[in-house]
């Protein structure tokens, strides 16, 4: 397997822990520089939730190159704590909250709270049809800023709706069996 590591910004270098075994599968380094690239220009100052955090390894990014804020999600706990070990190791702790729980738990939350963010992270597990329904949950519960953009990295067999809601798809990319669909949530 790959060394997780951070790509680029103010904790470039640095080599992330991950988590043992098969439970989680990391963002290879090809596949997130390119998704950094398509967002670069949304990052600078904007709050981005991560949700299926796995290693932390997406928001840390975000916050390395100027995020001002990241919320990361995951169920397990064992990645929770190592997520919070990635950002003591990156000094990015003070800017991040780390939630142990599912991610309906935590959208549900967040909207009770008024809670919106510029950038959401979808990197769930594998299974088909999952994220169409995750982007059903986000809709309804309007977490996503205007103009904001959602990331999905999905399987490529597992097809995406075009639009759900305001969110329009505005790019897709193919890594292998691995593609980012970005959408953007228009007025």
């Amino acid at each position: 397997m790959d060394i997780v590591r951070v790509i680029s910004g103010t904790a470039k270098g640095h080599k992330l822990k991950t988590v043992k075994g098969i439970t989680t599968r990391p963002t290879s380094d090809r596949v997130k520089e390119s998704l950094f690239n398509i967002i670069t220009p949304f990052i600078m100052d904007s709050e981005v939730l991560d949700l299926f955090a796995g290693t932390g390894s997406l928001g840390i990014e975000a916050l390395s190159r100027g995020a001002r804020l990241a919320v990361l999600v995951d169920k397990s706990r064992e990645c929770c704590d190592i997520i919070k070990e990635n950002l003591v190791h990156t000094k990015l702790q003070e800017k991040c909250t780390v939630y142990n729980a599912d991610f309906v738990d935590i959208v549900a939350r967040m909207a009770g709270e008024g809670r919106k963010f510029d950038i959401i992270l979808l990197d769930p597990p594998y299974n088909k049809n999952f994220i169409q329904e995750m982007l059903k949950i986000l809709m309804k519960n309007d977490i996503i800023r205007n103009n904001g953009i959602l990331i999905a990295e999905h399987r490529i067999d597992d097809t995406l709706p075009e639009s759900e809601g305001m969110l329009k798809i505005a790019d897709k990319r193919v890594f292998g069996d691995t593609v980012l669909s970005i959408y953007r949530k228009g007025r």
